[in-house]
């Protein structure tokens, strides 16, 4: 759901920000040092085969940054529980560096196998065609990402706690709230892909990655949806919201 007009309370970049970007960047990093460098033309093939799951992963990345700089763009909350429930964000992030990289690259190398166009020797991580290994990184990749998005809605409740406090007026109230839904849409789908992951269709059927495409039709039903409450809304009072 897109970011709605709202009033920006955290101005000033703070030292919390501040850190938490340079996670970000950190983990940005993270991706790119896993790339070796191609020293044949071989290689050099190799490495541009490894263009997709780098540009999913480092997508992925930019949204996840974006959605937490949002956050404190739109409510500025620096108090000790803000900051721990973001010092533990952080650390997700930079945990699910390494399986995201693993699972992207390998679901893309599976999907190539299975149209025939590599190799089960060309893989480029030791897990070749084995659904069942797949399936495995798939359940701690979803882990991760749920975790991640259980977090936000975690952080938007209180928003929504100190609504008062941040003199939220009713549509600000109202976006918060629905922040808050969209994000837990997304950590359904991260609990979604564990259970699929570790259960049976999971071992025998590569459904794990086809998962997370719900995301978009989701988020782009959860945004319509909460489009038109909030228009209805604004319709209620009118002479509040011009």
């Amino acid at each position: 759901m897109a970011l709605l007009p709202f009033r920006v309370r955290g101005r000033e970049v703070t030292r919390l920000e501040a850190f938490s970007d340079a996670v970000f960047g950190f983990a940005a990093t993270l991706l790119v040092v896993s790339l070796e460098v191609p020293r044949t033309y071989e290689a050099l093939m190799v490495s541009l085969r490894g263009f997709v799951p780098f540009a999913a992963c480092f997508a992925l990345l930019v949204w996840i940054w974006s959605v937490h700089n949002g956050y404190f763009r739109r409510y500025g909350l620096q108090d000790p529980v803000t900051t721990a429930i973001n010092a533990g964000l952080l650390f997700l992030v930079l945990f699910f560096v390494y399986p995201m990289r693993v699972v992207l690259t390998s679901f893309v190398e599976r999907v190539m196998w299975g149209m025939g166009l590599i190799n089960a020797s060309e893989f480029t991580f030791a897990l070749g065609p084995d659904v069942s290994r797949l399936a495995d990184l798939f359940a701690i990749y979803s882990a991760g990402f749920a975790s991640i998005f259980a977090c936000f809605v975690v952080l938007y409740h209180r928003a929504l706690r100190h609504a008062d406090e941040l003199e939220l007026d009713a549509l600000e109230r109202f976006d918060a709230a629905a922040r808050r839904g969209e994000m837990a849409l997304y950590a359904g789908v991260g609990v979604l892909g564990v259970v699929i992951g570790l259960t049976g269709i999971g071992k025998q059927v590569a459904l794990g990655g086809w998962v997370f495409c719900l995301l978009g039709p989701l988020g782009a039903w959860w945004g319509v949806r909460q489009a038109k409450r909030r228009a209805q809304l604004e319709a209620s009072a009118p002479q509040l919201y011009a």
